[in-house]
This record gives C-alpha cells, sequence and structure tokens, in this order.
C-alpha cells in the first residue's frame, strides 16, 4: 500500500507538472507520510521528477536555440553554482532544522503559484531595473531550487519577466532548461550524499515520466481555474498538515 501511495503521487506529479507545475506537493508529502525522513524525501522528490525536465529541454530545445550561446552558458554556470550550494545546504541541514522550514517553504510555493501572474506582471512592470547580465537574482532562486524545488518555475518565469523577456515560449523554454540544469547537479549531490531513497525513487521516476506523458492531453482540456483550484487545495492542505506536525 506504501509503495502505490508513492507511485501514484509520482504518476500525479508527472501530470501536474505537464499540466501546470507543482508536483512537488504530491510526491515531497507522500514520501514523509510513508516514514521517510523529511531531507531523505525531499532529495527522493528531487529524483523522481528530474526525468520529467530532461523530457521538457528535449521538447523546447528550439526556443533554448534562440537564446545567444554565450548568455545560455552563463546562465547555467550561474544555475549550476546556486544549485550546488543549496544542495549542500540540505546535505548538512538535519531533519529537524528542515521540519522547520518545510511548512513555510510549501505555503511560499502555493502562493507563488497562485499569484503567479500577478507576479510576472508586476516583474514586468520593473524589467528596465534588471537584465541578463545581472545574474545575482538567478544565484538565489537556484540556490533556493537545490534546497527545496517548489515553485521554481514561477519564480524563475517571474525573474525572467524581470529581465524584459516576454516571448512565454523562449521564457518556458529558458525555465525547463535551467531547471534541469539545475535538478542535473542536486541528483548528482543527494546521490553522492546518500539522500536518495532508491527503494522508492527508481519506480517513482518510471511513474513521473508516464505521469507527464498522460498529462500533455489534460493541459490542452482542462481549464486554469480547474487546475489552479485543485494545485491550491493541495498545497494548502499540505502546508497546513506540516504546520500541524511542526506545532505539535
Amino acid at each position: 500500500m506504501e509503495f502505490a501511495l508513492i507511485i501514484a503521487a509520482a504518476f500525479g506529479a508527472g501530470v501536474l507538472n505537464t499540466i501546470a507545475g507543482g508536483g512537488t506537493f504530491l510526491t515531497f508529502p507522500a514520501l514523509v507520510f510513508i516514514g521517510v525522513p523529511p531531507i531523505i524525501a525531499n532529495a527522493t522528490s528531487a529524483i523522481a521528477v528530474f526525468p520529467g525536465y530532461l523530457g521538457g529541454a528535449l521538447g523546447f530545445r528550439d526556443e533554448l536555440g534562440r537564446v545567444d550561446r554565450a548568455l545560455l552558458l552563463r546562465l547555467c554556470g550561474v544555475t549550476l553554482i546556486g544549485g550546488l550550494i543549496g544542495s549542500l545546504l540540505l546535505l548538512v541541514s538535519s531533519n529537524e532544522a528542515f521540519s522547520m522550514v518545510v511548512p513555510f517553504l510549501l505555503l511560499a510555493a502555493t502562493l507563488a503559484f497562485l499569484f503567479g501572474d500577478k507576479i510576472r506582471a508586476w516583474a514586468t512592470a520593473k524589467s528596465h531595473a534588471v537584465t541578463p547580465n545581472g545574474t545575482l537574482g538567478l544565484l538565489l532562486v537556484s540556490i533556493y531550487g537545490g534546497y527545496f524545488n517548489g515553485g521554481l518555475g514561477i519564480v524563475l518565469l517571474a525573474l525572467f519577466a524581470l529581465w524584459g523577456m516576454s516571448n512565454i515560449h523562449e521564457m518556458n523554454g529558458l525555465k525547463i532548461g535551467l531547471s534541469f540544469v539545475l535538478s542535473t547537479i542536486s541528483v548528482a549531490v543527494f546521490a553522492i550524499g546518500g539522500l536518495v531513497a532508491w527503494q522508492y525513487a527508481l519506480g517513482m521516476m518510471v511513474a513521473s515520466t508516464l505521469g507527464g506523458y498522460a498529462g500533455a492531453p489534460l493541459a490542452r482540456a482542462l481549464p486554469k481555474s480547474v487546475v489552479r483550484a485543485v494545485i491550491a487545495i493541495v498545497g494548502f492542505g499540505m502546508s497546513g498538515v506540516f504546520f500541524w506536525r511542526l506545532l505539535g
């Protein structure tokens, strides 16, 4: 039953990530629910959704090809550094310390998703203030993504809008490409650090990949309001559960 639960969560995460993002809201709590320590659950969750980033990066290769090569390499380098820092921070964190910040991270990720459009609109209005050459923002976002992946895509899109980008397809391509780069270094650090519950991770990787494929037709059919409602319910619900665990 436990294995069935995490496989179902991984499949649902693949579907959600294809439709709008938010798969972490399913995989991470499911692993904690079956008794996996929070830090290992977070690392295993990152491993579980990793194949989807690779598929997405390949799917957006045309859009990525339009980004200046030197700029893309520089952004990838910054993302690698930030992802490494965030992953190492997780590596040295205790389960107690991580458990204290998880409810706040889940809540922040949920709010970032729900208000993503407004965040991007605000960022677009301020787009004269930041350029892609100012990569401090990307470094900070990458550190967050290496430590806790939830809501990363929304934050990256807002950052790109701050840079003055406006083509949503190119923004999504760059988002998924940098997410893949970040996840690559995170996966390596977590694997070397022994944070991955491989007995769960391998099956979850297959399930999330299948979910991602199955989510494509749903992404075309479901109204955005339905998707937002589902993720809001799951996100706020999981935030509440972890706040309760923290206070209890």
